[in-house]
Formats: structure tokens, C-alpha cells, sequence
């Protein structure tokens, strides 16, 4: 079934809603002809076939909202209100036009969602056609969805069919298997793994050698080029005992918007786009591209597909990138002679020098699991620690006071040159206070999702009566959103002021209600490599203040389709004063890149 073209296929689960209409049209037909002896032209028949669709489509949706109506008042709760639009397009597909346009166009993410707030409130109904999807940013809810009901809720059918091309069977599209799969990884985030720092050290030295090379040139570098490659070559080693050797490659110059390029730097380029490492980036960043337009099709999106698998064709490098590795590794399993279709507990002991592949083989043989999972974990500890790395060195560009006293924090802990322990990186209090204000502002995944499994009842808000959530209901929720509502973190929730994490602001805001703050989700489902992201993130920053004592954004090397139009400078919030453009598909990066030039440090005594 899997080489079906994706809109025959689901055409094919259609079959029901299409033969309704055509069979009530044909008895319409019938009844005429028998009960008032008149026989409808073919060109009305036709007609009355066409518009059998979307009046039996109309029908099923006020008959389900009637339903679920009584029932919700049953339970004494409401629905949630279904946004319109004054699009002269039916069925909420003038909705559906406006976030396509929107994405393509990159606008500023999360403004529409605090446009509509204003009129609906917190939660409401985005309505496609016959699907409904109930979005919310209202911390009771979220919470709701991913804890006191985290047994009502998952991530569904549709949405696990939406992904499969690009996660497949792995940790972040299954459902029924989570547990399993996170007790296969759990052992590789314990405190021994997580800090253990010599890889971040020896990929962290690599990048600097070439970030002060590109600079010494005269070049701007983009920052988050260079986090994403020692991401990359550090998550590999951890993953697989041996980098990729993405670094390896060679940082790109600008643009030919910024400078005249030389023959030698055009023959530069030229040899890094062929390098499996940026080949693997690319298609890995297109398949993500093309996932972010299908969750906006939401179930509908084979008809954008109708004869390929566009995601699933994009993913053939990234396969070809993964599979080579794990094969070798099954291969090395076998050759000393260990079974690897032997059955493993949840919690079986790491051995030394093992590597989480060499792990994952002890619970299966099958190489596609095995790709699926490694490549899910790959995607967690390359993309999501790269993008914050980037947006924390954006917001302390853009706010030097909080850049010198970073590293004043960095050089009194620490010192100028010394390699940073765990224990220095728990005691710098300021620098988790510069993480955690960069994760509000820009969460590394700002928008998540679930289903409900079965009708559910979410609590109410302010003495309101609570919503009632039809079974297998999407529901998504945005954390960037919700970072930013000012009635939940005060009225300076657009500033980047990172003492809000230790002054009484945290009393006032987080400390009584937690789940306003959701950078790796939360319940049984949370982030596995959160202090692993953290301690990454800790020691990318504190190596790179200690070599370098300011960074100036350089704007003029940005492409020029992704920096802000001008106009934005007019709007309220953060949209007038941002510098970027935020790039979201799963993960949230900055579009074209963050372009910077940096100043070494001058240190008299060493």
C-alpha cells in the first residue's frame, strides 16, 4: 500500500463520504422520476451531484456540532468557539489559505495567533472542511493535554500517519510504544552521560579554530551554521561513537549580496555542496519544509501530495546518510558474536563504551526501527540545542549589558581559558537565566499537538465553565505563544530580560503556576535530553565568551529575503524591534541564518 500515490490512497478511505452524496443524488434522481413523473436533464442531475457534497457536507457538521452541543451541556461545559473568517471561501478553507500564504511568506509567527485571541480568547476551534482542530496556549489546558489527562489524549492516527515519511516508527511518532522507546533511551541521559564534556570540547575548539579563521578573512560568519555543525558532529558521537565530520566541511561565506565572491570561494562552495554531511542538511531541511505545510492540510494533506510522497522522496538522503551507519553497526554486533534479536528490559545496563546505536541493537534487529530511532534522537539533539544556541547568541548581540555580565559570570567561575565542569555550569545561576529566557522567547518547538483518544472535559478557566473535547479531536497548543502572554508573565513578557528568572517575577508568575513555562513539554512525555540540552547549550556559551568578548550582528550579510520588511518596525512587541526572521517548520530557526562578526577577548596575563 506504501507505493500507492498519497491522494489515491486517500481517496480509496474516502470511498464512503464520496458514494453518500452520489448515492442520495441518484434515489433524488429516482424519487422525481417515480413520485412527479419528471425526468431532470443530465445537465441538472450533474449539478445536483456537485452540490450533494458540500450540502451533506454542511449537514454532517451541524449535526456533529449539535451533538457534541447536548452533550457538552450534558456535562455542563461548551464548545470551544470555531474562529470565522470573512474569506468569501466555505468550510474554514479560507482559514486554510490564509496560513499557507502566511507560511510562505514567512510572516511573524504567533501574531495571528494573538490577533484571534483577542476576539476568542485562549482556545478555539480551527475548523477545515469536517476536521476540527482546537488549538490552545491556556496553561490548564496544555496541562491537561500532557498530564492530568495525558491518558485521553496522544498523538492519534492522523497525525502519526502525517509524519511517518519523516520520523517514521520512532520515539516522536509513536503512540502506544512511547514508554518502550524512551526506556530503551533513558540510560543514555543520566547524569554520568550527559556530563561527560570532552566531545562538546573537541568539536567546540574545532568550531572556534574556524569561526576565528573566517573572521581573521574580514567575513561575517552565520553563527547558526556553525552550532549546527558541532551540534551535529557532537550529537553523531554520542549517537554513534564516531562524528559525521560536518565541521569537516568548511563554513559558507555570504551571499553574493554581501560581496563580489572570488573563483577560489565559488570553487569552495561548490566542493561543500557535495559534502554528504550538507547534502544530509539540506534534505533534511526540506523534509521538514515540506512536513510543516502537511500539518497545515492537516488531514487533507494527501490532496496537496496527490501522486508522490514529497516528504517521503526528500527523506531518500537523509537515509542514505543513516543507513550505511547502522548497518555497520549491526554488522560490528554480530561479528563478535553477540545475538542482537535478544530481547531486552527497560532497564538494562549500559555497557562501557557503548554508544546509544550499539544500545538500541540489544532490542532490535530491524534496521528501518533502528534508523527511525536514531534519526528521531538526531533530530532532538542537532536541531532543537543548534536553534537555541543561535537565538541565545542573537539576544545577547542585541543586549550588550547582558552579554558582559554573562561573561563576567563565565570568567569568575571559570576563568579565561579553563574547561567548565558540571559544577561550574550549576553555579552559574545567570547563565541558565540567559537559556531559559532565550527558550521562552523562542522555544525551540513553539507549536505540539495531541488527539483526544476519547471525549473529554478540559477545566475551566476563572470560574468559566470548562470545554468539552469531542473524542479524536485534534488538539493543538503553541508554548510560544503562551511564553509571550503578558497576563501570564507580566507586561514586559517581550522584552529578553533574563532576571526574570531569579528576581521576584519568578515568585510571582512560574512559581504558582509551573506549566507557563513548557520549553520540553512536560507529564510522562517530557524531553528526555533536557539537562543534556541544557549542559550543550551551557558550554557551547560559556567556551565561546571566554575566546570572544563581543558580538555585533551584521544585517547587511542576512539574505535579503530574510531580513524583516521595514515595515515591521511600526508594529507593537517584538515584531518591531526583530532583527531576524523566525524560520518554523518542526524546529524554529532563523531564516538564512544568523550573520555576526565577533571580537576576540584580550587577556593581559596569559
Amino acid at each position: 500500500m506504501s507505493s500507492i500515490p498519497p491522494g489515491f490512497l486517500w481517496l480509496f478511505q474516502q470511498i464512503p463520504s464520496i458514494v453518500s452524496p452520489l448515492l442520495a443524488t441518484y434515489l433524488f434522481r429516482r424519487s422525481i422520476d417515480f413520485y412527479l413523473g419528471v425526468s431532470l436533464p443530465l445537465w441538472a442531475t450533474m449539478l445536483t451531484g456537485i452540490l450533494s457534497f458540500p450540502l451533506l457536507l454542511a449537514l454532517q457538521i451541524r449535526w456533529n456540532d449539535y451533538k457534541n452541543k447536548r452533550e457538552a451541556e450534558r456535562l455542563g461545559a461548551v464548545l470551544a468557539p470555531v474562529l470565522k473568517t470573512d474569506s468569501y471561501l466555505p468550510f474554514g478553507l479560507g482559514i486554510l489559505k490564509q496560513n499557507l500564504r502566511d507560511f510562505a511568506k514567512n510572516e511573524y509567527f504567533g501574531e495571528l495567533f494573538f490577533k484571534r485571541s483577542e476576539q476568542y480568547g485562549w482556545t478555539w476551534n480551527v475548523r477545515t472542511l469536517s476536521e476540527d482542530r482546537i488549538f490552545t496556549t491556556e496553561p490548564e489546558h496544555i496541562k491537561a493535554i500532557l498530564a492530568t489527562q495525558f491518558d485521553s489524549h496522544a498523538k492519534g492516527p492522523a497525525s502519526i500517519h502525517q509524519m511517518t515519511s519523516l520520523l517514521g516508527v520512532g520515539v516522536f511518532n509513536s503512540d502506544g510504544m512511547y514508554a518502550f522507546h524512551r526506556a530503551m533511551t533513558r540510560p543514555f541521559f543520566t547524569k554520568d552521560r550527559i556530563t561527560h564534556f570532552d566531545i562538546y570540547d573537541r568539536h567546540a575548539q574545532d568550531a572556534f579554530t574556524q569561526l576565528k579563521s573566517r573572521l581573521a578573512e574580514g567575513f561575517p560568519v552565520d553563527i547558526q551554521d556553525l552550532a549546527s555543525r558541532f551540534t551535529m558532529d557532537s550529537a553523531t558521537e554520542f549517537l554513534f561513537g564516531q562524528d559525521v565530520h560536518s565541521l569537516g566541511a568548511g563554513l559558507p561565506y555570504p551571499g553574493i549580496h554581501y560581496y563580489k565572491p572570488t573563483l577560489e570561494h565559488v570553487k569552495v562552495a561548490e566542493e561543500q555542496k557535495r559534502h554528504p554531511a550538507n547534502i544530509f542538511t539540506r534534505a533534511f531541511d526540506e523534509a521538514q519544509f515540506l512536513s510543516a505545510i502537511r500539518a497545515r492540510w492537516g488531514v487533507y494533506w494527501p490532496l496537496k501530495e496527490f501522486w508522490k510522497d514529497e516528504v517521503k522522496e526528500a527523506m531518500v538522503p537523509v537515509n542514505g546518510f543513516i543507513t550505511p551507519i547502522v548497518e555497520e553497526a549491526v554488522k560490528k554486533k554480530k561479528a563478535i558474536g553477540e545475538d542482537v534479536t535478544a530481547k531486552a528490559n527497560g532497564d538494562r545496563e549500559t555497557k562501557e563504551g557503548e554508544t546509544l546505536l550499539d544500545h538500541l541493537i540489544n532490542y532490535s534487529n530491524d534496521q528501518n526501527v533502528l534508523r527511525d530511532e536514531t534519526l528521531n534522537i538526531l533530530l532532538a539533539g542537532r536541531d532543537t540545542t543548534a536553534n537555541s544556541i543561535t537565538y541565545a547568541i542573537y539576544m545577547l548581540a542585541e543586549h550588550p549589558q547582558a552579554l558582559e555580565r554573562l561573561r563576567n559570570e563565565i570568567l569568575g567561575v571559570v576563568g579565561p581559558s579553563e574547561r567548565p565542569t558540571y559544577e561550574d555550569v550549576k553555579d552559574m545561576k545567570y547563565l541558565r537565566a540567559v537559556i531559559n529566557e532565550t527558550l521562552r522567547l523562542f522555544p525551540a518547538v513553539p507549536s505540539n499537538g495531541r488527539a483526544s483518544t476519547k471525549a473529554t472535559v478540559w477545566p475551566s478557566k476563572s470560574g468559566g465553565r470548562p470545554y468539552y473535547i469531542p473524542a479524536n479531536t485534534k488538539t493543538p497548543y503553541s508554548v510560544f505563544v503562551m511564553h509571550r502572554r503578558k497576563d501570564l508573565w507580566g507586561p514586559d513578557a517581550d522584552n529578553f530580560d533574563p532576571d526574570r528568572f531569579l528576581d521576584q517575577r519568578q515568585k510571582e508568575y512560574l512559581v504558582p503556576n509551573p506549566f507557563i513555562f513548557l520549553p520540553f513539554n512536560a507529564g510522562p512525555r517530557i524531553c528526555l535530553g533536557q539537562q543534556f540540552a541544557y549542559n550543550e547549550i551551557s558550554f557551547f556559551l560559556i567556551r565561546l565568551l571566554q575566546q570572544f568578548s563581543s558580538i555585533t550582528l551584521v544585517s547587511e550579510a542576512q539574505p535579503p529575503e530574510s531580513r524583516p520588511p521595514k515595515e515591521w518596525a511600526s508594529y507593537p512587541g517584538r515584531k518591531g524591534v526583530e532583527k531576524v526572521r523566525i524560520k518554523n517548520y518542526i524546529t524554529m530557526s532563523v531564516l538564512g541564518g544568523l550573520w555576526v562578526k565577533l571580537e576576540e577577548a584580550k587577556y593581559d596575563n596569559i
